[in-house]
């Protein structure tokens, strides 16, 4: 039930009042109207056993009014599920990750420390379109963003020293890519996988230009360099940040995860969101219509 979302959680509250019937029902235990207090035991179970009086009532009789109005309320509550079949639209609040696949990277054990970033980070972000860049000599992009982790997911899990063509480690390329990918980003995120290799001023200009466009730059730090690869800058991926992203280890990726999570514009807007997820609330309150359908029976 990964990414089940409350569309509107405030009917919650209407569980305070439905507790407090449930309590009073259970306690008023179908006491014929106060008549028991007046009449006389035999007379009142003649009475009920013409039909006069209610009497009391079986606990399963008595529940089917607050499991009823429990129904409605938890279908009222809207739970929704992300539709992976959903329209991504403008790329809002999207997130792009862009992977260091340089030879300092890929030709060490900074590789499998690349992936596991990467799929730890797509089980964090259900619910947001993702989009997936390869960076080396050149950049590519694998994917614009989508909705269907699974296709990222396998794509990850094939990558290795060979994947990319040319050798290098062109920051700027993949953040250019980026900048195509999300030519209107409202609000979208940014995050590069890398040792921090190959920042450079363009690189620099290339995130300014991001930043000023409303994208979130954040950077997850892979630790181990290749033999014999040179070792970035310590601060290399801090120079790439820009508005409240941050720079924190790879293997911390459920953290950056957390810190991408934000309210967008899809949840803002009930149209755009109602396309996002799927409501679960009209098959909750269908529940409803058995213990009612028991009651009409009943009083037939």
């Amino acid at each position: 039930m990964g990414g089940l979302i409350l569309m509107r959680p405030w009917w919650l509250l209407a569980l305070l009042p439905l507790a407090a019937l449930t309590l009073w029902t259970l306690r008023h235990n179908g006491d014929a109207g106060g008549w028991q207090r007046v009449m006389p035991p035999r007379m009142l179970r003649a009475m009920i056993a013409l039909g006069a009086l209610g009497g009391r009532q079986p606990l399963w009789q008595r529940i089917l009014t607050p499991a009823a109005m429990l129904a409605l309320i938890l279908g009222l509550t809207g739970p929704a599920l992300p539709r992976r079949d959903a329209p991504v639209l403008t790329q809002t609040d999207a997130v792009v990750i862009a992977i260091d696949l340089s030879p300092s990277v890929a030709a060490g054990p900074g590789m499998k420390q690349a992936q596991f970033a990467a799929a730890g980070l797509l089980q964090g972000l259900a619910g947001r379109p993702v989009g997936m860049i390869l960076y080396g000599g050149e950049a590519y992009t694998v994917a614009a963003p989508t909705l269907d982790l699974s296709t990222l997911e396998t794509q990850i899990a094939v990558l290795d020293a060979d994947t990319m063509p040319n050798p290098g480690s062109r920051v700027a390329d993949a953040l250019g890519q980026a900048g195509k990918m999300l030519e209107q980003p409202r609000r979208a995120d940014l995050v590069i996988i890398s040792d921090g290799g190959g920042v450079d001023r363009q690189a620099e200009a290339e995130a300014n230009r991001l930043a000023d466009a409303g994208v979130r730059i954040s950077a997850l730090r892979i630790p181990d360099v290749a033999p014999d690869a040179p070792v970035p800058p310590s601060d290399a991926l801090e120079r790439l940040v820009r508005g409240e992203g941050k720079v924190l280890p790879a293997d911390q990726m459920a953290r950056m995860a957390g810190s991408l999570d934000r309210t967008g514009a899809a949840m803002r807007d009930p149209v755009l969101r109602a396309l996002q997820y799927r409501d679960l609330g009209p098959i909750l309150a269908a529940f409803a219509l058995f213990p009612l359908l028991i009651m009409l029976r009943k009083q037939k």
